[in-house]
């Protein structure tokens, strides 16, 4: 047995992993990584995948993550994915998805001993969802982020959602009117 290669970049899919994945037609694999429990990370041009082992049962997670293994898979479009990082000693990815005001945020944490090019394709496809990020001050240097995103590849309605600084309470009518102002000028800046 050869010594784990950290500087191994590319993958390769097998076949029954590809077939049990649901890629949309046309849809290729641009990256994809083996987490250390068989599960198969990967990236395509349009979402994130998710593919159990064959016959796996699930896993149970704690707190606000998801379970990595499921029965089923998963996909997970890049505008709906706020971050990815990568923790090098834990041997963690964890991929935080946008989620909904007041709601705990939904997160999907693997055992990844090295992502390869995944955590560069997600990271890239994320930055690439977005359209246009507007801050607004509403008091001091507090405020929120208006953000605007999309399918990378440019098709779909633009999905609008709030940041709200921390200590900033998005239920205050200056913050309702401030944030409904910012949405107002992103929507023009973008001609919609």
């Amino acid at each position: 047995m050869s010594p784990r290669n950290p500087f191994k970049r590319a993958i390769t899919v097998p076949a029954d992993v590809l077939s049990a994945a649901p890629l949309g037609r046309g849809e290729k694999v641009l990256a994809g990584t083996q987490t250390s429990d068989g599960i198969w990370l990967l990236g395509t041009r349009d979402a994130f995948y998710v593919v159990p082992p064959a016959g796996s049962s699930g896993q149970q997670a704690s707190g606000a993550e998801r379970p990595a293994s499921r029965a089923t898979e998963v996909r997970v479009p890049w505008e709906s994915i706020e971050r990815a990082d990568w923790d090098r000693d834990g041997e963690q990815l964890v991929v935080a998805e946008v989620g909904e005001f007041g709601r705990v945020r939904p997160q999907h944490v693997f055992a990844v001993p090295e992502p390869g090019l995944l955590l560069e394709l997600v990271r890239e496809r994320v930055t690439a969802s977005v359209v246009l990020q507007r801050r607004v001050v509403v008091e001091g240097k507090r405020g929120l982020f208006v953000l605007g995103r999309r399918p990378p590849g440019g098709g779909g309605e633009v999905q609008w959602a709030y940041q709200f600084d921390p200590g900033v309470n998005p239920d205050d009518p200056a913050v309702i009117e401030a944030a409904e102002a910012g949405l107002r000028a992103a929507r023009d800046e973008l001609g919609l």
